[in-house]
């Protein structure tokens, strides 16, 4: 008997291990096609329309061929990103869920570009790579895949350094508005916040326009806030945060401020 029992848990771990291993076979499936949906814009068309749409009504704003549509629609709602509600006796729209909202590219909870920077080829190149780091003391994996660190690859491709800007500014909407809702207090008797590496600034403008009577300043590279959208109660400042002499001259205009 005991043999028996034996035999039949490893027979059992043997069929788990053959369907699970096509989970990592096709691991990449998912974030395709979730990437694939923010590029047609499906969470921004359904938006838009203000109640769930046809495939038929879907297909004529994206441009896109029915039955390709529908495969990715079909994927979409079985892993809950979208779902299915009946719009006539005879006919079923696709409907946004909380999920697919955060896909839309102008929502204030939108993840998409985020989304887009984990999945792009720049930073997927880096995650090949990951055998050479373990293997060699060197490199990062994106040095190893890019030959330059990211943001050396950033300031010659503002592309992507446009992405890793709307990327963050995802998590910091995200971020930054829980810490607001959640402990406002913290933030009392406070006069001049330095956000380092600030990016475009969308978390000192949260912060600012939250707590009014807060002077900030959104240190990043030069180029960066260059192109950061002016709001009224920051200063944008250019500089090198790995620099001492610099990130010291910031602080110095923080405390005259």
């Amino acid at each position: 008997m005991g043999d028996i029992k034996v035999r039949g848990k490893k027979e059992d771990e043997d069929e788990k291990a053959e369907v699970d291993i096509w989970n990592y076979v096709f691991g990449y499936v998912k974030i395709a096609v979730v990437k694939c949906a923010i590029e047609l814009g499906i969470a921004d068309a359904i938006d838009k329309h203000g109640s769930p749409m046809t495939l038929s009504q879907l297909t004529t704003t994206l441009k896109c061929q029915p039955s390709r549509l529908y495969r990715i629609m079909r994927f979409l709602v079985h892993y809950q990103i979208f779902k299915e509600e009946p719009i006539t006796k005879d006919s079923i729209g696709f409907a946004l869920t909380p999920l697919s909202r955060r896909l839309s590219r102008h929502g204030e909870r939108s993840m998409a570009a985020m989304i887009l920077l984990q999945s792009s080829p720049v930073t997927l190149a880096t995650w090949h790579s990951l055998s050479a780091r373990v293997l060699d003391s060197g490199n990062s994996p994106f040095e190893t895949a890019h030959g330059k660190d990211v943001w050396s690859y950033a300031e010659e491709n503002p592309r992507h350094s446009k992405l890793i800007d709307e990327a963050m500014a995802c998590d910091a909407r995200v971020a930054v508005r829980a810490i607001i809702e959640g402990c406002p207090q913290v933030f009392d008797g406070i006069k001049s916040l330095v956000d380092v590496g600030g990016g475009n600034g969308t978390a000192l403008s949260m912060l600012v326009k939250a707590f009014p009577w807060i002077h900030g300043i959104d240190f990043d590279l030069p180029r960066v806030v260059a192109v950061a959208p002016k709001v009224d109660g920051i200063k944008y400042v250019g500089g090198d945060m790995f620099d001492g002499c610099c990130m010291t001259g910031v602080m110095r205009n923080a405390y005259k401020s």
